[in-house]
C-alpha cells in the first residue's frame, strides 16, 4: 500500500466514524482542503492540494517523548525572550502567565510546559471548527484559568494557516487577555507572525517545514 493509499484509508476511516473535516484535518495535521480532496478523490482526478504530511506518533504516543518535545519547545521560546531583552529589562516580567492549549493536540504540550513553571497557570481554547450548533464559536473553557489581564502563550502543534490560531487570539483578547506569542512544534505556514485583525503575534517553532515546488 502506497502511502497516498494509507493516508486515503485513514481519512476514510476517520470520517466513518462521525469526524468532520476540520477533526480530520487537525488529527492528521492537514488542511482541510488535502482532506477533502482525500475523502472525495478519484484516479484522473486533478491533482492533490500542495500540503505536507507531519507524522509526529513516534513522540506524542509517548509521554517521556512527549514531555521532552514540549520541554524544547518552550526552551525555544525562552531562548528567543532572552535575546530580544533590552539591558534594562527582567525576562520575569516577560514570561507568559497563562498557557492556552489549543484543543485537541496542542493541549497536552500546553500543560506540559504549564508544569515547567509554577507560577504559569494553563486553560484551552476549543476552536470553532469544533464547536456545534447553529452558530459555531471558539471559546476558552471555562473550568481552567482565567486569561484575564495575564499574557498569555497560545501553544499548539502545528500551524498551517493559521487561521485557528488567529481565532485564538481574538477570543484571548476579547477575554481580557494578552496574546504574548505563538509556540508550535512544526510550523507550515512560514511567517514570522500572524496577524488577528491588526495585532501581530510572534510564532516561535521547533521545526519549520516548507516546500520546494
Amino acid at each position: 500500500m502506497s502511502s497516498l493509499d494509507e493516508l486515503i484509508k485513514k481519512a476514510k476511516t476517520l470520517h466513518s466514524e462521525g469526524r468532520s473535516t476540520s477533526q480530520i484535518a487537525d488529527e492528521m495535521s492537514l488542511s482541510a482542503e488535502t482532506i477533502t480532496w482525500l475523502l472525495t478523490q478519484q484516479k484522473g482526478e486533478k491533482a492533490a492540494p500542495k500540503d505536507i504530511v507531519i507524522d509526529w506518533s513516534a513522540i506524542s504516543s509517548c509521554s517521556d517523548t512527549l514531555h521532552d518535545a514540549a520541554a524544547m519547545l518552550y526552551k525555544r521560546y525562552i531562548h528567543a525572550l532572552e535575546a530580544e531583552l533590552k539591558d534594562d529589562e527582567d525576562i520575569c516580567d516577560k514570561l507568559p502567565e497563562v498557557i492556552v492549549g489549543v484543543a485537541h493536540s496542542g493541549i497536552p504540550i500546553a500543560a506540559i510546559i504549564a508544569s515547567e513553571d509554577p507560577e504559569s497557570r494553563f486553560t484551552m481554547f476549543h476552536p470553532k471548527k469544533h464547536a456545534t450548533g447553529d452558530n459555531p464559536t471558539g471559546s476558552l473553557n471555562s473550568s481552567f484559568a482565567d486569561v484575564a489581564g495575564k499574557r498569555c502563550l497560545i501553544v499548539d502543534d502545528v500551524i498551517t494557516s493559521g487561521n485557528t490560531i488567529k481565532e485564538a487570539v481574538e477570543i484571548i483578547r476579547s477575554h481580557g487577555g494578552t496574546p504574548v506569542a505563538v509556540c508550535v512544534l512544526f510550523d507550515k505556514l512560514g511567517e514570522k507572525e500572524v496577524n488577528a485583525g491588526g495585532v501581530k503575534v510572534p510564532i516561535y517553532s521547533l521545526v519549520r517545514v516548507s516546500r520546494i515546488d
